[in-house]
């Protein structure tokens, strides 16, 4: 990559370097190496706390600009004196021949450019310089490896430099803990230092985060004779700094949410959540609220019992209503500063308490009530879905998924408050991980008992939802044609014919042969919901028969599990139901053989549904198809007689017989 400056220098920006930058950088390719390191030294001091020194030596050379990529490992020093516009800092510091103070201090001048501006810091970056100070790891001189790392750092935390520098896989927890990270950070919990301490802790979260491997080892690892999670537990104290209580909190959050520690363990259950809703009351920072908060949630997420526990403890539901009121008119914040930062971050309060509410009425309606019940709570959220940070946008949506679980709300506040609408616009234009939300919670308001499925029908839904049907993204498919099923059930005839239309045939039979067995399975739900009542049977299978009848077989004969085959076995059902469609399945052979040989298939639920479909074929008013049906409970009873009943399932079929038996005495 070629080493460019991010704006095009301009003469007045070279004609303020002065005659001392430019000597800094000459002293650069001096043939005497001790003046060589002197100069690097005064370098360093000019340029602390200097961001227009800084940004003259980068001009003049001390790293590369103008298009530079040049190697140095291999270019002579005689060379270099022309070249003045060479790495040469970077040179020096990969320079076996370099002394070990030298290199040090070249370290030690580029981490002081990289605390200039973001441009001086892109320019590093286009010079590589993260594998040369990567390569000054691996020196046994510890002063050296300081500095490489203070420099790595201060890169690492500029906004401009992109993660993936220094991680290039998903294994990063995995690789740290086979070179023996645990064992080699563990003795640092008892460091006497403060600082020593912090760093081991906030290591010990990021391990553990989401890695059941590394977490299922801490929970064994003893320090100084105690077990780790005890010490986590003592570092929550009160008496303890913030930051450590909040880092603490974190590594017991992740052990449990890893699976290493249970949910219902004192731990967790008598002082890490307890600890975290004290980080959400309003004396605390900014900064700690969100944390606090967001930790918190990601706890409870997916238990019931710990959301239960979390909404009575210290009145949190309400707690986090002041979440949305900051700065309130009597902030304690004198600190002008202060409050401005806050000002600015405010947003952050908003989605963790977002956040928060969703992990908290994830289940229990008693507690989505509550939330519900909240000051302003329907008027946030839809303030929040809004919002032009995409945090809060996204949370908004997940704590409205979350509510929107509850048949009563959906009935109720939804309607009175009309979410469908700042909904439907969320879902025109957003990311895939606010669609993915935001589809899944139109997928609620579409069931039959919401109040909301009608106005979105008339917003356009339809060609929204089968657009997302073709998504690459898996979760969007899925909830793309989730979204259609709940549509489908007990629709009129015009929304049924709508979605055909809009999904085309091509489409629906692409989603039947989707690998993912969820989109599989709710395609059938969805042709399941079409294929209902006889008018809408026969008028679908009059034109879409042939295929459906095609998709049907093949699925039948693949290797699918049980709930994909009992799934089409009722489409079949719902197709006999038809008073013309029936005769697809009546006058296809291949299709009666194989609805036989599940009759007498060695699980229940693919024999019950089979025999659902001789039902419906039966029942046939028309004298002339008599023979034709008797045909077909001729196979049933032939079916049960091979068996001996000995189990209810099986009761439950012969049982079934007798009912067909009547119903062909029945028929005219």
């Amino acid at each position: 990559m070629a080493c460019v400056l991010e704006t095009p220098l301009r003469m007045s920006v070279l004609s303020e370097v002065t005659a001392s930058s430019r000597h800094y950088v000459d002293r650069l390719f001096d043939p005497d190496p001790q003046k060589v390191l002197q100069g690097v030294i005064d370098m360093k001091n000019a340029v602390i706390g200097n961001n227009k020194q800084k940004a003259n030596l980068i001009v003049l050379g001390a790293v590369p600009r103008h298009g530079s990529s040049w190697n140095t490992s291999r270019t002579p020093s005689s060379t270099l004196k022309g070249l003045s516009y060479h790495p040469m800092l970077l040179y020096l510091l990969q320079q076996e021949t370099s002394s070990t103070e030298l290199r040090t201090e070249c370290a030690v001048v580029l981490g002081s450019l990289a605390m200039g501006t973001e441009n001086n810091v892109k320019s590093l970056l286009d010079c590589h310089i993260i594998p040369a100070l990567l390569q000054g790891l691996l020196s046994p001189e510890l002063k050296f490896i300081e500095a490489c790392l203070r420099c790595l750092r201060t890169i690492f935390t500029s906004p401009v430099t992109p993660e993936e520098l220094l991680y290039t896989g998903p294994d990063h927890q995995t690789i740290l803990f086979n070179h023996g990270a645990v064992q080699n950070i563990a003795h640092l919990l008892s460091s006497t230092s403060y600082k020593v301490r912090m760093q081991a802790l906030k290591c010990f979260s990021v391990l553990a985060f989401e890695n059941p491997q590394v977490s299922m080892t801490l929970v064994n690892v003893l320090v100084d004779g105690e077990l780790l999670p005890q010490i986590f537990v003592k570092m929550l104290q009160r008496d303890k700094p913030i930051e450590m209580q909040l880092t603490s909190a974190k590594c017991l959050t992740y052990m449990c949410r890893a699976g290493a520690i249970q949910t219902d363990d004192n731990c967790i259950v008598l002082k890490t959540l307890p600890s975290l809703v004290r980080m959400c009351s309003k004396e605390r920072l900014l900064e700690e609220r969100v944390e606090g908060a967001e930790t918190l949630a990601y706890l409870i997420e997916t238990d019931v019992e710990l959301q239960r526990i979390a909404s009575i403890t210290d009145h949190l539901i309400a707690m986090l209503s002041d979440y949305f009121k900051y700065p309130s008119s009597v902030s304690a914040i004198t600190d002008i500063k202060r409050l401005d930062h806050d000002l600015k971050h405010a947003h952050e309060l908003r989605q963790a308490a977002f956040k928060l509410y969703a992990s908290l009425g994830a289940n229990d309606e008693d507690i989505r009530k509550k939330i519900i019940e909240t000051e302003n709570m329907m008027d946030r959220i839809v303030n929040g879905l809004s919002e032009s940070s995409i945090k809060v946008r996204l949370s908004a949506v997940r704590c409205l998924h979350s509510l929107s679980r509850s048949v009563q709300q959906l009935r109720t506040s939804f309607q009175d408050h009309a979410v469908w609408k700042p909904l439907m616009k969320v879902l025109q234009n957003a990311p895939d991980e606010v669609l993915v939300v935001a589809s899944s919670t139109l997928c609620n308001l579409l069931l039959e008992f919401s109040p909301s499925k009608e106005p979105i029908l008339e917003s356009g839904a339809i060609e929204l939802l089968c657009s997302l049907t073709q998504s690459e993204n898996l979760a969007l498919r899925v909830n793309g044609i989730w979204a259609l099923m709940n549509m489908a059930f007990q629709a009129e005839q015009k929304i049924k014919a709508d979605i055909l239309q809009g999904l085309s045939t091509e489409q629906l039979f692409q989603l039947l042969s989707d690998s993912d067995v969820n989109v599989l399975m709710k395609t059938l739900g969805l042709l399941r919901n079409l294929l209902s009542t006889r008018p809408h049977i026969d008028q679908i299978m009059s034109s879409h028969g042939k295929q459906i009848m095609q998709a049907v077989t093949l699925i039948l004969e693949g290797e699918h599990n049980i709930e994909v085959k009992e799934q089409t076995l009722c489409i079949l059902a719902n197709i006999a139901d038809g008073t013309t469609a029936k005769e697809l399945i009546m006058t296809n052979d291949d299709i009666l053989q194989k609805i036989k040989y599940y009759m007498s298939h060695s699980n229940a639920k693919l024999q019950l549904a089979a025999m659902f479909c001789i039902s419906n074929l039966i029942w046939n008013e028309e004298e002339g198809k008599r023979d034709s049906y008797f045909y077909v409970l001729s196979w049933t009873e032939s079916i049960v007689k091979t068996k001996s009943f000995q189990g209810r399932e099986w009761q439950m079929l012969g049982s079934s017989t007798m009912i067909l038996r009547s119903r062909c005495k029945c028929s005219k």
